[in-house]
C-alpha cells in the first residue's frame, strides 16, 4: 500500500520488510533482514527531533528571504524565493527517485531552500509589497496556527483510528492530490499564457479549489503518520527519520501554503 507522499513511499521499510532489500547495509540471510550492528532502529522520538530540526532550519531560511526584503533587497529576496522554490522541489525529487533514503544532508538542503522560498511567497501572498506588510504578520500567524492545528488534530484522529488508512483509502487519496496537481499545472500554464488564474485569482472558484487542497492535506497526515509507524514497527535505521521528516515537512508546507492564500482571499474581501 503505497502512500501519496513521494518522500515516505520510498523509503526503506514503509511497504514492509521487504523494502529493506534496495538499502545499502541490509543483509538478507534465509528470508529475515537485519540491522548491521552499529545501526540502531528507529524511534519515534528520533522523528520528532528530525522533524523538528527540519523545521526550525526552515523558519531559519524564511527569516533569511524576510531579511533580504525587509532591508530593501527586493531583487536579491526575490531571486532568493525563486531559488529556494525550484531547489526544494528539485531536492525532493533526487531524494523520491534517486533512492537517497534517510539523507540528512539532502533534508537540510531542502529545509533551507524550502525557508528561502516561504518567506517571499508569504510576504506576496499577504500582500506586504503592496500595503507595507501591515497585516503580513498577523496572517502569517495565523497560517501557521491553523497547520499546527490541523496537524494535532489529525494525529489525534490517526491515535483515535477514527479515520483507518486502508488500502483504498490511499488510492482514493493519491488519485485526488494527483488530480489536483494537475489541475494546479494548468492552472499555471494558463496563467503563462494569459493572465488568467480561475483557481489562483481569489474568486470563489479559487476558495473552493483552496479548501479542497487543505482537506487532501490534512487528510494527507493520515498516510504520513501511517507510515511512519510502519518504519518504526518493521525496524527501519535511525538515518530513516529523516527520509520521515522531510516527508513530514512536505506535507506541513503544501498545508501552510494553502491555508495562508485562503486567509488572504478573505482579508482582501
Amino acid at each position: 500500500m503505497k502512500s501519496s507522499n513521494p518522500v515516505l513511499k520510498n523509503l526503506p521499510g514503509a511497504q514492509g520488510a521487504q523494502g529493506y532489500q534496495d538499502y545499502q547495509g541490509y543483509q538478507d540471510y534465509q528470508g529475515i533482514q537485519t540491522l548491521p550492528q552499529s545501526e540502531r532502529p528507529m524511534t519515534v522520538d528520533d522523528v520528532i527531533t528530525k522533524t523538528g530540526i527540519t523545521l526550525a532550519v526552515i523558519v531559519l531560511g524564511a527569516l533569511i528571504s524576510f531579511g533580504l526584503f525587509a532591508s530593501g533587497n527586493d531583487a536579491a529576496g526575490t531571486i532568493a524565493t525563486a531559488v529556494g522554490g525550484v531547489g526544494a522541489f528539485i531536492v525532493v525529487m533526487v531524494h523520491s527517485f534517486g533512492r537517497k533514503y534517510g539523507s540528512k544532508t539532502l533534508t537540510l538542503i531542502y529545509a533551507i531552500l524550502e525557508g528561502l522560498f516561504l518567506g517571499g511567497f508569504s510576504l506576496l501572498i499577504t500582500g506586504a509589497f503592496s500595503v507595507g506588510g501591515s497585516d503580513a504578520g498577523s496572517l502569517i500567524g495565523q497560517a501557521v496556527i491553523g497547520t499546527i492545528g490541523v496537524f494535532i488534530g489529525m494525529l489525534f484522529v490517526y491515535r483515535t483510528g477514527a479515520i483507518r488508512v486502508t488500502p483504498r483509502f490511499t488510492r482514493l487519496l493519491t488519485g485526488a492530490i494527483f488530480g489536483v496537481f494537475f489541475l494546479a499545472l494548468g492552472n499555471l500554464l494558463l496563467f503563462l499564457f494569459t493572465g488568467m488564474s480561475p483557481l489562483r485569482g481569489g474568486g470563489t472558484l479559487s476558495i473552493v479549489f483552496g479548501l479542497v487542497c487543505v482537506v487532501l492535506a490534512a487528510l494527507a497526515f493520515l498516510q504520513d503518520f501511517d507510515q511512519v509507524d510502519k518504519l518504526v514497527r518493521v525496524g527501519a535505521p535511525e538515518q530513516a527519520a529523516w527520509g520521515a521528516a522531510l516527508g513530514l515537512a512536505v506535507t506541513l508546507v503544501w498545508l501552510y501554503t494553502e491555508i495562508l492564500r485562503l486567509l488572504a482571499i478573505f482579508n482582501d474581501r
